[in-house]
């Protein structure tokens, strides 16, 4: 295995992005089991989605490193 390949299948970003996923289905079932949640709550909730749609979207319009960069 080069490591042109193992870069090419993006381990690293998928396995963060897996991570994210799972952080993000914690964070949605705690806060609906909240009886009353607060704006502190929900301000918590809103960084967890905001702070994932930024990386998802540097994700996505990122490519991978070719030789020479």
């Amino acid at each position: 295995m080069t490591p042109e390949k193992l870069d090419a299948w993006r381990i690293v970003p998928r396995l963060l992005i897996l991570s994210y996923m799972v952080v993000f289905y914690q964070t949605c079932q705690w806060f609906m089991s909240l009886p009353e949640p607060n704006n502190a709550q929900a301000g918590f909730v809103s960084v967890i989605v905001g702070a994932g749609a930024a990386w998802f979207g540097l994700y996505v319009n990122s490519k991978p490193l070719s030789k020479g960069e």
